[in-house]
């Protein structure tokens, strides 16, 4: 290792557009020289090493309930800004602690389970085969594989299970594009509140009405199991079905956007396992598991100190800012095998990208059908796709990790 490069202190900075392409060089110097570093830029605490990592998403040391606290901090101006969003995600589950959060995710557990999602393949197939035909029909070989595929299956799955039309799309994106530059922690975003504002108001506007609507004319379907999702009696209330539709929607399409791209860049850059991958079909599970430890569509989770303790001799402290990096932990040596190679047979594969504990991920099995059937049938249609000589372009965030854009050559 050059000695002049280490001699320098380390600077985390998410923003630098080198660091947004590749971070994991600057992950590795955090594990092995700073493993709960103190970014001041950040005013937050990093933590890399996947034990720490795995730890304190188990820990009762962290909240996820940090937005309240956040919230009480601002100015006036901006907290009657952003009163309908805060009040909204205080709600989602990713953003509630026990007793709370165990409540609501009992009760939306009987509209997540094995059964439903399995019952979506069909649907799921069907949208993807619908994108592919028509990126066939192009004349077109150059494509923006994100906003004309990764995108839309996700985003067409999520509208169906909701029953929100499909030609509604650029609308709904657009709420959750203004919403996602404050959720995802964008960096470089201009009047992030008034778009986040915006973006919550008009999403929650809508599914109040379409909850209302489906209420007062009940038919069959994911939202109708939503609305009757109980538990011992216990049923969500109007804001909270409000909540999670709008949680389901921004959450589901971005995290899967992103598996889809990442999966199809990795894939691209690595044409052994490609190559591997076409052969043998049957490994499909194994990549999208190790897209989702090598690169995955989670970069961080935030949380807040909740109580005072000490991790690697740092004293963190209640009321401080934390970000565990999920994408660090998942290339850690001391847990994976040569963990900077792309391998999709690699076994055992124990990433952390859904999270850990009482607030892993709920659409994570969702997740993973839409990534194994998007990805296995893109590179079934396009024997030939390739990357184009224009380079990716990266999210602008802490939290989200994937490609804006991906340029790409369909037929080679």
């Amino acid at each position: 290792m050059n000695t002049a490069m280490t001699d320098k202190p380390i600077v985390y900075d998410p923003s630098d557009s080198a660091t947004m392409a590749d971070p994991f060089p600057i992950y590795a110097r955090l594990r092995e020289e700073d493993p709960v570093h103190w970014s001041p830029s950040l005013k937050s605490w990093i933590i890399s090493r996947y034990t720490d990592v795995r730890d304190l998403l188990l820990s009762d040391h962290l909240s996820v309930r940090r937005l309240m606290q956040f919230y009480s901090s601002l100015p006036p101006q901006d907290a009657a800004l952003l009163s309908d969003i805060v009040k909204y995600l205080d709600l989602w589950l990713a953003f509630r602690d026990p007793p709370d959060h165990t409540r609501v995710r009992r009760i939306l557990r009987h509209a997540f389970t094995p059964k439903a999602v399995d019952a979506m393949r069909p649907g799921i197939e069907e949208i993807v085969h619908h994108l592919l035909d028509q990126l066939e029909e192009r004349q077109a070989d150059r494509i923006d594989l994100i906003r004309e595929f990764a995108l839309l299956v996700p985003a067409y799955v999520i509208m169906d299970m909701l029953e929100v039309p499909r030609e509604m799309l650029a609308e709904f994106k657009s709420w959750s594009d203004d919403m996602a530059v404050f959720i995802g922690g964008a960096r470089n975003a201009d009047d992030k509140y008034h778009r986040a504002a915006r973006g919550c108001q008009k999403m929650s506007s809508y599914f109040r009405e379409i909850i209302n609507e489906r209420s007062a004319n009940p038919r069959p379907g994911f939202l109708m199991d939503l609305i009757n999702a109980r538990d011992e009696g216990d049923q969500l209330t109007e804001d909270e079905l409000v909540a999670t539709c709008i949680l389901i929607l921004f959450a589901g399409h971005e995290t899967t956007t992103n598996l889809i791209g990442n999966a199809s860049l990795l894939l691209l850059r690595h044409p052994d396992q490609l190559a591997a991958l076409r052969a043998d079909p049957a490994l499909i599970d194994g990549a999208i598991e190790e897209v989702l430890r090598h690169d995955g569509p989670t970069n961080a989770l935030v949380r807040v100190v909740a109580q005072d303790h000490e991790i690697e001799g740092r004293k963190l402290r209640e009321g401080e800012r934390v970000f565990v990096m999920i994408n660090s932990a998942n290339r850690d040596p001391r847990i994976f095998e040569d963990p900077d190679r792309f391998d999709i047979r690699r076994n055992p594969n124990r990433h952390l990208t859904f999270g850990q504990g009482i607030h892993v991920c709920l659409g994570a099995r969702l997740a993973r059908e839409e990534g194994r059937v998007a990805v296995l049938e893109l590179i079934k249609r396009f024997p030939d796709l390739a990357l184009d000589d224009e380079p990716p372009e990266w999210l602008d965030a802490m939290v989200p990790r994937g490609t804006r854009r991906l340029p790409v050559r369909l037929r080679g």
